[in-house]
């Protein structure tokens, strides 16, 4: 039996410190298009930033609940005048019912 030649060997070499610099998309030639239209790829995330805009988007998503809730109340009262001439509030009802 013949015995095949060995393959060379090669040397990996460690990762280079440029690699680890540029994660993600930023390493990546791209077009100008594209990173006008993509900027969130590109930038990297400022957390101030992204905590006052979580915060802000969270109080204004529970500002128009509390305004439905609220409207809701006020949609199921009514006020009323009895036979006497008093007023009083009442709840809606339909003609219907």
């Amino acid at each position: 039996m013949s015995s095949a030649p060995e393959p060379p060997t090669f040397k990996q070499e460690p990762p280079k410190e440029k690699d680890f610099r540029n994660p993600g998309l930023r390493g990546v030639r791209t077009t100008t298009l594209f990173r006008a239209i993509n900027p969130e790829l590109f930038i990297k995330p400022n957390k101030p930033v992204m905590a006052f805009g979580l915060i802000s988007l969270s109080l204004c998503v529970a500002y128009i609940g509390y305004l439905h809730a609220t409207q809701e109340n006020k949609k199921e009262l009514c006020e009323a005048i009895d036979s006497e001439g008093h007023s009083y509030m009442r709840r809606k009802s339909s003609k219907w019912d």
